[in-house]
C-alpha cells in the first residue's frame, strides 16, 4: 500500500472499518474487485493466448462472474478492462441493477477486449 509502515498501517485499518460498514454483499462484490486488481499483471505474453471456456452458472452472481471471466481471460491486461467493470459492479450493488444483466454486459466486456487484443496483434 504504502512505503511508510505507519501510513500503511492507517491505510489498511481505514480499509478494514469500510469493509465492515458495508453489507454481506457488498463485502464479496468488495474482495472479487480486490483480486481483480490484484490478478492484473504486466501487459506481455499470457500463458494462454486463447480464452478457456468456463461454462456460465446459472446461479452466477456479478462476483463469481468476474472471477469465472478473469479465468478465462487470463491474457488480457486487466488495467483495460478496470474502468468498465467496476462501472457494472457500482451498477450492481449500488444501483439495484440485475446480477444477470450485468453478467451479460460483462461478459460483452470481456470479449470485445479480447477481439480488440487480438486485433492488435
Amino acid at each position: 500500500m504504502a512505503d511508510d509502515p505507519g501510513k500503511a498501517r492507517g491505510e489498511e485499518q481505514k480499509l478494514l472499518d469500510l469493509f465492515e460498514r458495508l453489507r454481506p454483499e457488498q463485502q464479496d462484490q468488495l474482495i472479487a474487485f480486490a483480486e481483480f486488481l490484484a490478478a492484473r499483471g504486466p501487459s506481455g505474453e499470457r500463458a494462454s493466448r486463447e480464452p478457456l471456456p468456463l461454462p456460465r452458472p446459472a446461479s452466477e452472481t456479478v462476483t463469481m462472474a468476474i472471477r469465472r471471466l478473469v479465468r478465462t481471460y487470463p491474457m488480457l491486461d486487466r488495467r483495460r478492462l478496470l474502468g468498465e467493470a467496476s462501472r457494472f459492479v457500482a451498477q450492481h450493488a449500488l444501483e439495484g441493477r440485475a446480477a444477470s444483466e450485468v453478467i451479460d454486459e460483462l461478459e460483452v466486456v470481456f470479449a470485445r477486449h479480447y477481439r480488440r487484443m487480438k486485433d492488435e496483434g
